[in-house]
């Protein structure tokens, strides 16, 4: 009996290949694309954003050959994801919602469409590879192709995801699905890839917020003493030099967001670096974390290398890192994602270290 698979099609090349693939393998295949932009007051993305487009998806199911379907799920995406995004800001932190996306809701979104309508599988354009263990378990590894890896943002799946789960393009380099596409004379093989968030309206993202959360403050030194003022603390995110508008004799850095205070603090480069994090809402792609005092890598960003650190357990769903070496400008917000080789283990959001600074009444604004 024929399988069954549905796409996750963004219209972009990577999944618009995976469907191709999967046709020519066999499988009966359609496309869904979730759209996440039709809640009051939405920027008027009129149907296409940096990440989807409904246009390109439903060209590029044409162009394949499957049926296709469009799925508003506008209204749980500002719930978990945007809400989430807000919040994260006020408490000090710079999120990461791709991630958050991936775990909370676009793959429960369509394993339930795929459960409801017969499909087999779900499948995505993700350069991941998915791998059976000895044990029976599903594992995630990276991609083949290193510069587009993308296990950082799936950290926070969980077996019942991975059991249904296909990733055609995880084997194959960026060039290889291009290269796929451009034969086929698929249209996707000439659209630009997507860099930036998919909400980000020209790279910003203030439309989301209340005047009251871009209020200018003070901006402080570690002592406490008042160097300038900042323009609204979402502007701003750990380890920025630019944009800070305080003169000084030497660089100055943003070392710690203060909402408390509504104040940036800044110092010396040499203050960014740190020996170790916690993170909280962890999440273990086996479903159990790795032993105490386990050695492993961990990404602290999508386009940063893997750096060797000890793993403590903290809670069930917290723990602790300690790193070979320092490390520069941990965020708050961001994702501490725990690697064995290429073998993805899962990871979890980096906490905020609340530094204790001294209170200076001409802090005010």
């Amino acid at each position: 009996m024929t399988k069954r698979v549905v796409v996750c099609l963004s219209g972009g090349v990577d999944s618009t290949v995976a469907a191709y693939l999967l046709k020519e393998q066999g499988y009966d295949v359609a496309g869904i694309t979730f759209w996440f932009w039709s809640f009051p007051g939405a920027p008027g993305y009129a149907g296409k954003t940096k990440c989807c487009s409904l246009d390109s998806a439903a060209q590029a199911a044409d162009e394949v050959g499957i049926p296709h379907e469009e799925i508003d799920a506008s209204t749980a995406f500002y719930h978990l994801v945007l809400e989430d995004f807000i919040s994260s800001y006020r408490n000090g932190e710079t999120p990461n919602p791709c991630g958050r996306c991936n775990r909370h809701l676009r793959f429960d979104l369509a394993l339930d469409y795929a459960a409801k309508n017969g499909y087999d599988f779900v499948a995505t354009g993700h350069h991941v590879r998915r791998l059976r263990e000895p044990d029976g378990t599903a594992s995630l590894y990276k991609g083949r192709d290193p510069a587009k890896d993308q296990t950082y943002f799936l950290y926070g799946l969980r077996q019942d995801h991975l059991e249904r789960l296909l990733l055609p393009v995880g084997e194959m380099a960026k060039q290889e699905v291009y290269a796929i596409a451009r034969v086929r004379n698929l249209t996707c093989a000439e659209l630009p890839q997507s860099q930036d968030l998919c909400f980000a309206v020209a790279g910003r993202t203030a439309f989301l917020f209340a005047n009251s959360d871009l209020q200018s403050g003070p901006i402080l030194d570690v002592a406490g003493a008042r160097l300038g003022t900042h323009g609204g603390l979402p502007n701003y995110t750990i380890g920025q030099r630019r944009g800070l508008g305080t003169p000084s004799h030497r660089p100055l850095y943003v070392i710690d967001i203060d909402p408390e205070r509504n104040a940036l603090v800044v110092g010396d480069e040499r203050q960014l670096f740190h020996s170790g994090l916690r993170a909280r809402d962890a999440s273990y792609l086996s479903g159990c974390p790795p032993g105490d005092q386990t050695r492993l890598t961990v990404k602290l960003r999508y386009r940063s290398s893997a750096v060797g650190a000890t793993f403590r357990r903290e809670s069930e769903d917290r723990f602790g890192l300690v790193f070979d070496e320092p490390q520069r400008a941990i965020t708050p917000g961001q994702l501490a994602v725990l690697y064995d080789g290429d073998r993805l283990l899962g990871g979890g959001t980096i906490e905020r270290s609340k530094r204790v600074l001294p209170f200076q009444p001409n802090t005010q604004v």
